[in-house]
């Protein structure tokens, strides 16, 4: 842990006094925001975008602006309204209801964002997938999730495995011609167009599935992740004090739909607070990251280490020649944020990045580092207000500070997931312990009320009777001027003498040898203790991630041990 400390960067931004707003936050209190509060009736849909539309004062109001190839295409909160009513209209003419699956297989484009909103709208459970997705991964997700339809389109569709979707009846393509690969394919292309822009949204129960997200993570298989219209309560209030958004925000989550990220904070989220968000479809490129912030005048940028650190090393004079001026606040997920990333962009973009933890289970994020309060380099903050954490033991007992254990949560936050789909039993092993949701996730508190990431449960290593994290090792690795990024695992050998290995990238300049890799090792044990000693090293061209930026070490372990990877791009988190 550091010590040091970076001041708060907006003491007047929304949260203000987290220490007094903690002491009287209630989640009911949130709700009162709310038109379903006083009506009673409840859509996500409608609290996000119709709300907005039905007010004069912001019918107008840039809702979704949505840039690929340099092509820019903004739509108002009234438009919003009118192309998801559409939309929902043509989903039911194709017998879609409250309960049917959609999942959503597109290239990045506007129609995700118009078919998420008609499923809510319809109360049908809508599923974003990676367009990365290979053929068995995708047939696992349908066999798995039974979807009434698949929105997606002829290049698309020929990944789809067409002889085992007995459940899907249809397969709706944004544009034609249709490959005639199936009896069951449609070409919606000017379809929605012709449809009526009035449509009667079905009010919901507040526990009404509203989206399904699978989830590879780093320690396990699949899962589908199901959350509820009322994540709405969790999402606008996160928003507002962790993003600091307000009505004139343009946010720009730079992440995918089928990443709880790019569902939660690059739409539903910004929504609820009548703010802008922004899509940049683009693969990445550093100027074109760069001027995507100036042109739109992004004033909140949410995005992971991994993009943070592929700008570092483009170098610093690009930086110079934007105009960020109208950017406030960087927030950061995916994994523990590196001090050296915090500086880089406080010296270059004159901001201090503020780290943030959640999952795609917690619906939300919980707990951050707020633009009001001190940030600890390192650190992922203190829990959001109505979120009650603490490090604990495998018997369920709190852990006095600054002791490593697991993070876990108190349940009944409002956007905490209501299931896992057709897995009950592993969705009920999140609450094996009384009165706890458990992460999976070490950390460690230290007496201020700062938390620390230190990897999850299966990444720990013994040391004769001590577990540390890797992520401790790790840090210390990349502080050597060789390191770029680093990855360590434990093997077997004798117990308390765990064999550390560390995976190791290098800087361009800098070329791998016997002597580089004796360096490293002492440098390590110098750092740390005499009893931390890594056994080997492998240099790597690239440490193996999740898209978020999560290193994935049981790839690093399915390697050690000779087997496949595959492709770890493909593999999702959060």
């Amino acid at each position: 842990m550091i010590k040091a400390k970076i001041a708060p960067q907006n003491p007047e931004a929304n949260l203000g006094s987290y220490d007094e707003i903690c002491s009287r936050f209630s989640w009911g209190d949130v709700e009162k925001q709310f038109t379903w509060y006083h009506t009673h009736q409840l859509n996500i849909a409608h609290e996000a975008i119709d709300r907005w539309a039905d007010n004069p004062n912001t019918a107008n109001h840039n809702a979704l602006i949505f840039e690929k190839s340099g092509e820019i295409k903004t739509y108002t909160y009234r438009d919003l309204k009118i192309i998801s009513n559409k939309w929902a209209n043509l989903l039911k003419q194709y017998g879609f209801k409250i309960g049917d699956r959609l999942f959503i297989f597109l290239d990045p484009c506007p129609e995700i964002y118009f078919a998420m909103l008609a499923a809510a709208k319809l109360g049908v459970l809508f599923c974003p997938l990676f367009a990365s997705l290979g053929y068995d991964e995708l047939e696992e997700r349908i066999e798995n999730g039974k979807p009434r339809g698949i929105l997606t389109n002829p290049d698309m569709d020929e990944w789809l495995p067409h002889d085992d979707m007995q459940a899907v009846q249809h397969v709706l393509l944004t544009h034609g011609p249709a490959p005639g690969l199936s009896a069951k394919e449609t070409v919606v292309e000017g379809l929605a167009d012709s449809m009526t822009d009035q449509f009667s949204t079905r009010w919901v129960d507040a526990q009404t599935p509203l989206y399904l997200l699978y989830t590879s993570g780093s320690t396990g298989p699949p899962k589908g992740v199901v959350h509820a219209h009322r994540d709405m309560i969790g999402q606008l209030i996160s928003a507002r004090y962790v993003l600091n958004l307000t009505p004139n925000s343009v946010l720009w989550a730079d992440c995918d739909p089928a990443w709880v990220t790019g569902t939660v904070y690059g739409a539903f989220a910004p929504w609820l607070c009548g703010a802008t968000s922004v899509i940049q479809a683009d693969p990445f490129l550093t100027s074109t990251w760069y001027r995507t912030l100036e042109r739109h005048n992004i004033t909140v940028w949410y995005k992971t280490p991994r993009a943070m650190r592929r700008l570092m090393e483009a170098g610093e004079d690009l930086v110079g020649r934007y105009d960020f001026s109208s950017l406030k606040h960087i927030a950061v997920v995916g994994e523990a944020l590196a001090p050296e990333i915090i500086y880089w962009f406080k010296k270059n973009f004159k901001i201090t990045p503020h780290d943030t933890w959640w999952m795609t289970e917690t619906g939300m994020i919980c707990i951050a580092n707020f633009p009001s309060m001190e940030i600890k380099p390192g650190s992922m903050g203190k829990p959001l207000p109505g979120i009650e954490a603490a490090i604990i033991d495998e018997k369920g007992r709190r852990l006095p500070d600054l002791t490593m254990g697991e993070l876990a949560l108190k349940p009944g936050w409002p956007a905490m997931m209501t299931g896992i789909w057709e897995d009950e039993r592993r969705y009920k092993d999140y609450f094996r312990l009384p009165e706890w949701f458990l992460t999976g996730d070490m950390a460690i508190r230290e007496p201020d009320g700062y938390y620390y990431h230190q990897g999850r449960t299966d990444d720990l290593i013994k040391i004769g009777v001590k577990l540390i994290g890797p992520y401790e090792i790790e840090r210390a690795l990349c502080q050597h001027p060789a390191v770029r990024e680093a990855a360590v695992i434990s093997k077997p050998a004798h117990p308390g003498e765990p064999r550390i290995k560390a995976f190791i990238s290098i800087n361009k300049n800098v070329t791998p040898s016997a002597r580089l890799n004796q360096e490293i090792k002492a440098f390590v044990k110098a750092k740390l203790s005499s009893e931390v000693v890594l056994k080997e090293i492998v240099f790597m061209e690239e440490i193996p991630k999740t898209r978020s930026g999560k290193i994935l070490r049981r790839a690093l372990r399915a390697q050690d041990m000779g087997l496949p990877i595959g492709d770890h791009m493909k593999i999702k988190d959060f």
